[in-house]
């Protein structure tokens, strides 16, 4: 290992308080008179009181020379370190300086303490100014004003209060990826503009994520930055659609994720600022802001976040991602353009027939029972499930018997009929036949809820299609 910041000869990293640092002195000051001997200390420049003693109170050269416990002590020769011993061990320490009288009448061993260079109260604050580094521009607020406040002037946050994003904060949560922090990882819609994985974190930061989100966070930011989720799109129109997010996999139960009861209300940290983040990013990177290029209407709470995960282990089915082809070891998150959540009512349909036509009748009453063609999530609360389950019935039986019954008769549903002028437009030969009311392939069927409780769940989408928005999954990467 090299190590430039380190002068030739034998160097130790002490701190004043560590008994082991204070046995170890004699030994130092006896080292000192036999060889070139540069002492660095931790927490107290005055200790120990013998030449070489150069002040460490900084922590950046015990930082940059990886030292974990003290004391410890380095062999420089011509620059690079040939080998480093840790605590205090008489026979160790007598081989790796060639002295074998070194440390009479010293106990033969003492471990040593922990360093202040990775002491949780110092580390994050060491890595974000002595790491490799943060690209992005520092603000600074006045003395008098409240960070909180001032994020929110400054028009960062989505209405609710953000987690200042400090220098500490954005490393700690750089932690959370294997990713370098200058990697890009997408182009955010409306303006463009590049977001690395620095500038994710920071919208982690601000969202209220845990490190161990942040991969989550990064695979939504490439879903929704595809051309296929087509974000502009979904930002610029009136409808009042957002990205919902789905995750599957192992990381599900690693990051506490809830796929059970509530899992689409509040109370689960990671389901909350998961999606909170994804649009903070494209809020504050892309420029996408309400009342600007975000021309809802009237809006709905998903614009905020959605994100929730698919009871996986309580399904007799196989999960979303493999029934999308990935195998059951990834970690996915697919990204879904859709209004709001609306409740699937039935709490006596016993037959898995008719609860079928009954999850139907909703879904073909998404967003108007007159517009058809669009994707749509179906999720399967377990009481409901478990009809499905007594009956033998699989995944590819749901879908297809849902599928077929989800053909919309156009007569019924042409501009004017019973004074309604919403529908399809006559004279375009549809008459006397039937229409999908989703999207060949825009169906999305998902296990999520809480044990007790006879309600499921449909998230009718937006345009869909290459015209529209297509669902998009990612694999997460740690």
């Amino acid at each position: 290992m090299s190590s430039p910041l380190l002068p030739d000869g034998l160097v130790a990293f002490v701190k004043k308080d560590c008994p082991t640092c204070e046995l170890v002195v004699p030994v130092l000051a006896a080292l000192g008179a036999e060889r070139p001997m540069t002492i660095y200390t931790q927490d107290d420049p005055s200790f120990p009181a013998i030449d070489g003693v150069v002040d460490d109170t900084a922590l950046e050269t015990s930082w940059r020379s990886d030292i974990e416990t003290v004391p410890t002590l380095i062999d420089v020769r011509d620059g690079v370190e040939s080998g480093r011993i840790v605590g205090w061990s008489t026979d160790d320490w007598r081989k790796f300086t060639g002295i074998d009288t070194l440390g009479e009448g010293l106990p033969e061993h003492r471990p040593g303490c922990g360093s202040l260079s990775v002491d949780p109260e110092h580390a994050d604050a060491l890595e974000a100014r002595f790491g490799d580094g943060l690209d992005s521009r520092r603000i600074e607020f006045a003395t008098a004003e409240d960070p909180f406040e001032a994020m929110h002037d400054r028009g960062w946050s989505d209405g609710l209060p953000v987690v200042p994003p400090t220098p500490e904060r954005v490393a700690r949560m750089l932690t959370g990826t294997s990713r370098a922090a200058d990697d890009i990882v997408a182009v955010v819609p409306p303006n463009l503009a590049e977001v690395t994985v620095e500038k994710i974190a920071i919208n982690a930061v601000m969202a209220g994520c845990l490190p161990e989100y942040l991969p989550v966070v990064i695979a939504a930011v490439e879903a929704v930055c595809t051309d296929e989720f087509n974000m502009h799109g979904v930002l610029a129109t009136t409808m009042g659609v957002a990205p919902v997010l789905i995750v599957n996999g192992p990381i599900r139960h690693e990051i506490g994720m809830n796929s059970g009861m509530n899992a689409f209300g509040q109370g689960t940290r990671a389901n909350s600022t998961i999606g909170r983040a994804l649009q903070l990013v494209v809020r504050n990177v892309g420029g996408g802001r309400p009342g600007e290029v975000d021309r809802s209407t009237q809006g709905q709470p998903g614009k905020v976040g959605m994100c929730f995960a698919e009871d996986e282990e309580g399904s007799p089915w196989t999960s979303l991602a493999e029934s999308l082809g990935f195998d059951s070891d990834v970690s996915t998150v697919t990204a879904f353009c859709g209004e709001a959540p609306r409740i699937i009512f039935d709490q006596m349909t016993q037959d898995p027939d008719g609860l079928t036509e009954s999850i139907a009748m909703v879904v073909r009453a998404n967003v108007h029972p007159r517009i058809t063609g669009m994707d749509t999530i179906v999720a399967i609360c377990p009481e409901h499930m478990a009809r499905f389950r007594d009956a033998g019935w699989d995944r590819a039986r749901f879908e297809t018997e849902l599928t077929a019954r989800l053909d919309v008769e156009v007569d019924g549903i042409l501009r004017g009929f019973d004074n309604v002028d919403e529908g399809i437009p006559t004279g375009l030969g549809f008459e006397g036949s039937t229409l999908p009311k989703v999207r060949p392939g825009g169906l999305i069927v998902v296990h999520v809820g809480g044990p007790a409780g006879l309600f499921s769940s449909t998230f009718g989408g937006w345009v869909s299609g290459p015209m529209g928005s297509v669902p998009v999954t990612k694999e997460i990467v740690r």
